[in-house]
């Protein structure tokens, strides 16, 4: 009677161990496909900035480097599954304490990609963070709980100094009329900006942290309350982008929405004329 039990024992853990095999390539297989179809579908918007082409590929890397170390994680674990689980609980693992070859080869690809994506990455955001171009157009982001606003210097070129704390009817940013350069400054719901023109934005909160978030540009920025965070990008596609916030700033969060509007020069100037004739 003993005789006949311990085949059936070994075939059932022969079983095992092919089912959870092949459960672990296809989910191995169905996580595949799922990127192959949002990669198709849901993947980045349509971008729409100089700096985002770099941003894109950098992040292709990083992601091709991790799917590469996944996949065959994933799949020589299903493969020792099925190699080696018919053998059963009572059979011990052969192991060695140590072996130096594996140990070296191993560190040494870690660090070196490691060092590599660290040093692709830096470069990246010393460009993406770079003193802004000469011409850029100056616009102050102001965020608060729960819209963006938007403020430009008139023909004059100078900016008004704002004052947070003293928001007033007429002068949403609390800005005085007599301040210097505020005679003509601007103040709008929208971010509008010309294409092929650098932009460089002071970004303020006014109350909590916020994130201004334009996924078109692949632009995401922290604004902080009591800082002032300076950043640029140059726009290379006219249209109509979404503005959000990426950081859950209180219960009116999602409706923190805007809009940026990239426009050719001259629809540019009509619309800063437009303000001038108080058509806002």
């Amino acid at each position: 009677m003993a005789g006949n039990i311990e085949p059936v024992s070994a075939r059932r853990e022969a079983g095992r161990g092919v089912a959870v095999a092949l459960l672990v390539w296809a989910m191995l297989g169905g996580a595949m496909v799922a990127t192959w179809a949002a990669m198709r579908r849901w993947w980045f918007p349509p971008l729409a900035s100089s700096q985002g082409a770099d941003i894109d590929r950098l992040f292709g890397i990083i992601f091709a480097v991790i799917s590469v170390v996944f996949i065959l994680v994933q799949a020589t674990l299903g493969l020792a599954l099925w190699r080696f689980g018919s053998r059963g609980e009572s059979h011990r693992a052969s192991h060695w304490h140590e072996h130096r070859g594996l140990e070296i080869g191993w560190t040494t690809i870690t660090a070196v990609t490691l060092i590599a994506l660290t040093v692709l990455g830096g470069s990246l955001w010393l460009r993406v963070h770079s003193a802004p171009p000469a011409d850029a157009r100056t616009v102050e982001v102001v965020a608060e709980q729960f819209g963006w606003r938007f403020h430009y210097p008139g023909p004059d070129g100078v900016l008004a100094a704002v004052d947070l704390t003293a928001d007033r009817r007429g002068s949403p940013l609390g800005i005085r009329s007599d301040a210097p350069g505020a005679a003509d400054d601007i103040v709008s719901r929208e971010l509008v900006v010309e294409v092929n023109r650098p932009v460089r934005l002071l970004i303020r909160s006014k109350d909590v942290i916020h994130s201004f978030y334009v996924p078109n540009m692949r632009f995401k920025q922290d604004a902080v309350p009591g800082r002032v965070v300076e950043i640029w990008f140059t726009p290379v596609q006219a249209g109509t982008f979404p503005i959000a916030c990426a950081e859950l700033c209180g219960v009116g969060h999602y409706v923190m929405a805007s809009t940026l509007k990239v426009v050719t020069p001259e629809e540019y100037q009509s619309w800063l004329a437009s303000f001038a004739r108080g058509a806002l």
